[in-house]
């Protein structure tokens, strides 16, 4: 799987650098990358040279995919190359669609050197509307991530979404030979007056949630499970496990059990791609309509 990747590239530093991990799995998958610049047309960009009317932008983006394309080269990574126009987020998910990519990856910072934290950047935006699989990374200059993962983290909280991103989790850690860290967190934050009910209540779901996951992983032939039921807030347990068990990536699903319809500000997915210090696979259910 993975083997037709689409890369949104703008030049940026944190592009270049997830561009090597891009460059990894393709190489692997024995894929191709489509680098892909989109022209924002909501910034007037167009200037007349003569007779001619010529886009600054198309011509920028032609400029920046050129010096993406020699770093391919250099990876020794199958690749092609495309200027289109348009409003970035949308077209980056129309294109993905149009052309049935496996998987779209992204940084986690933009070319205008948006903070990671800051709602409303490009790659959120894509996380949000896509609905196929997008792989983030959050990497400073002097990260390596390892490909192919051999430590994979499956965050469930027993929704059909969370199921169905964990289904797609399961499929590449059978692909990878990976281990596969099933996890579900017991927000004991958020319980009433009985908290005890509450609880065991909650440890009920989890298990139940993680047992769901072991279950499928076992029937596709995966025996390197390991069971997570932990207490606390998810998007911190999620962090708390990828540091104690070197996890090497995650794939969660965008919405959870509270019927969310998108990625919102404070939800789990959200904050795990802002702050995960590893690759965050993103999947959308198959219901989830925009």
């Amino acid at each position: 799987m993975y083997e037709d990747i689409l890369f949104p590239f703008d030049g940026s530093e944190g592009a270049a650098e997830t561009l090597h991990h891009a460059a990894e799995i393709a190489n692997w998958t024995d894929g191709e990358i489509q680098l892909l610049y989109v022209a924002d047309t909501t910034e007037y960009s167009t200037t007349r040279v003569q007779s001619t009317v010529v886009d600054g932008q198309v011509e920028h983006g032609e400029d920046i995919l050129e010096t993406a394309a020699e770093t391919l080269d250099s990876l020794a990574a199958d690749y092609s190359t495309d200027v289109v126009q348009g409003a970035p987020a949308e077209t980056i998910v129309e294109y993905a669609e149009k052309y049935d990519y496996d998987v779209i990856v992204m940084p986690t910072q933009g070319r205008q050197g948006l903070s990671r934290y800051l709602l409303g950047s490009v790659t959120e935006k894509v996380v949000r509307l896509s609905s196929i699989p997008v792989l983030t990374s959050r990497m400073n200059p002097d990260d390596a991530f390892e490909f192919p993962y051999e430590q994979l983290l499956l965050a469930t909280d027993g929704s059909q979404s969370a199921e169905h991103a964990a289904m797609h989790g399961l499929d590449l850690a059978a692909a990878l030979d990976a281990t596969v860290h099933a996890l579900s967190a017991v927000e004991t934050a958020v319980m009433g007056p009985d908290v005890e009910d509450v609880t065991n209540a909650g440890r009920d779901a989890a298990e139940e949630a993680v047992d769901t996951i072991a279950n499928a992983a076992q029937r596709r032939g995966i025996d390197d499970i390991v069971r997570h039921v932990e207490d606390g807030a998810p998007a911190e347990t999620i962090l708390d496990v990828i540091e104690s068990e070197d996890i090497d990536a995650v794939v969660m699903g965008t919405t959870g059990r509270r019927g969310i319809t998108r990625i919102l500000l404070g939800s789990v997915a959200e904050k795990t791609v802002r702050s995960a210090p590893v690759p965050v696979i993103t999947v959308h259910g198959p219901d989830e309509a925009e």
